[in-house]
């Protein structure tokens, strides 16, 4: 078997290691030092860069302007931007214009992925529920009103949503509706929408975001069967991509300091209290990358196995979630005190850990996940 990314995946993540090159993590205010968020919006420098690139419309079709890659392509890229904190809402956006060329309908895909694909159109998703505990679907409401749809809840911590044009909202019909889920593309000032800000671990700009009757065409929902599921898995996978470069990058960090900084005459690298635990914390990154291409290539490919896809994803969560966070906290550690001064990054990789690992639900939620899926599939 041939576990070797394809040379279009390779050139993707080559792009994006140029494109992220310049990248300062401590570009904005420390979050450290400000009660509020780091700043108002979005790297709009970064992102269009990221668009000359041609990186945001990696999972669109070539009919679309997008490069046709798949999952696997797009963690690649965001493993680069977990290594340099980017700003920019580039799973949310990329996952979201997957989920509209798999399940919605050709006027969809026509209407919003080119421009998408340009940067000309933000999109988010809202994924955390009501609480950022639950699950998001029963969070928001959809029923029918003529051929129109009304949309009643609320939705927090949502990234990016003071910046995006669009918001895809996973909505539960109850009742006559049965038990499905519906993804409405709810425009960013539709009537009925309020949005009351919030503030992540990393600083940045999150939202509250309050659905009042909100109406929305038959032209904005999507009700494919399991798209919502299929969004969710994606976001989830992308995610353990983040926390995977994030957890490299610090690593890596850790390494030049314990190599330079001297006690008794030596480098305290040479320490073996040091070298194991760095050698625990490279060995949470390798089950971290091994779960994680496992779940991407499973989204990417649909191939049968064991276990559904989500019992991949649940695992590749559950290692990301409590690895990055071993990860940053042996880094704070062995830098000492220097790893809490302002003026040096390592604070706010371990502020982004902190929103990654708790990010669509934290280990102990996917835990539970996993043991329902093996109860419905019991392993032979």
């Amino acid at each position: 078997m041939d576990f070797t990314f394809t040379e279009e995946q390779q050139a993707a993540a080559e792009a994006a290691r140029g494109v992220f090159a310049g990248v300062a993590p401590d570009a904005v205010p420390s979050p450290a030092l400000t009660t509020g968020a780091v700043a108002e919006g979005l790297d709009r420098a970064l992102w269009s860069r990221l668009a000359e690139a041609d990186l945001l419309g990696l999972l669109s079709a070539e009919a679309h302007g997008g490069a046709g890659l798949d999952a696997i392509a797009l963690c690649l890229v965001l493993r680069e931007a977990g290594k340099v904190l980017a700003r920019v809402p580039l799973l949310e956006h990329s996952a979201a214009m997957a989920a509209v060329q798999r399940h919605g309908d050709p006027e969809q895909a026509e209407r919003l992925l080119a421009r998408a694909g340009r940067g000309e159109l933000v999109l988010t998703v809202a994924a955390n529920g009501r609480t950022g505990h639950d699950p998001a679907e029963p969070a928001v409401v959809a029923r029918r009103d003529g051929r129109a749809w009304l949309l009643d809840g609320v939705q927090t911590a949502v990234p990016w949503a003071f910046d995006a044009d669009l918001i895809v909202v996973p909505a539960h019909l109850g009742g006559a509706g049965g038990e499905r889920t519906v993804l409405a593309l709810v425009p960013r000032g539709a009537d009925g929408l309020e949005a009351a800000e919030q503030v992540s671990t990393s600083g940045e700009r999150l939202a509250e975001l309050r659905l009042r009757s909100v109406r929305v065409g038959p032209e904005e929902v999507i009700e494919a069967e399991g798209a919502w599921e299929w969004l969710h898995a994606l976001l989830v996978t992308g995610t353990c991509a983040l926390a995977l470069g994030l957890g490299e990058r610090v690593l890596r960090m850790t390494g030049e300091y314990t190599g330079r900084r001297e006690q008794f005459g030596y480098p305290i690298a040479t320490f073996q209290a040091v070298a194991v635990q760095a050698a625990d914390r490279y060995i949470d990154l390798r089950a971290m990358e091994a779960t994680l291409w496992q779940a991407a290539w499973r989204i990417a490919s649909g191939a049968p196995g064991a276990l559904p896809a989500a019992g991949d994803v649940a695992v590749a969560k559950i290692w990301a979630a409590e690895g990055v966070r071993r990860v940053v906290q042996t880094a704070q550690h062995l830098h000492g005190g220097f790893g809490a001064d302002t003026d040096y990054p390592l604070h706010r990789y371990h502020a982004w850990a902190k929103h990654l690992e708790l990010a669509l639900g934290p280990a102990a939620a996917y835990e539970e996940r996993l043991g329902d899926v093996l109860a419905a599939h019991p392993l032979g």
